[in-house]
């Protein structure tokens, strides 16, 4: 599987927010836990809209390198 890909068909599952995302809305990030093989990733203002899938390495590395406060990521 690629690192970073859009799947053709919508994936089902629960989704939920980032943390960080505040009561109000906005622009939230949701993840969906417990894919058997990738860390899906869409916008919650578009649920229907394109999502994308990492590896649950390049998740990891993704999360680490923003705690760090990174700014090359």
């Amino acid at each position: 599987m690629p690192d970073l890909a859009t799947p053709a068909a919508p994936i089902p599952g629960r989704w939920r927010r980032s943390s960080y995302s505040g009561p109000e809305g906005g622009s939230c990030v949701e993840i969906m836990d417990g894919h058997p093989s990738a860390v899906p990733v869409r916008d919650s203002k578009k649920p229907r809209g394109p999502v994308l899938t990492f590896t649950p390495a390049s998740w990891t590395a993704f999360l680490a390198t923003t705690h760090r406060g990174s700014s090359t990521i």
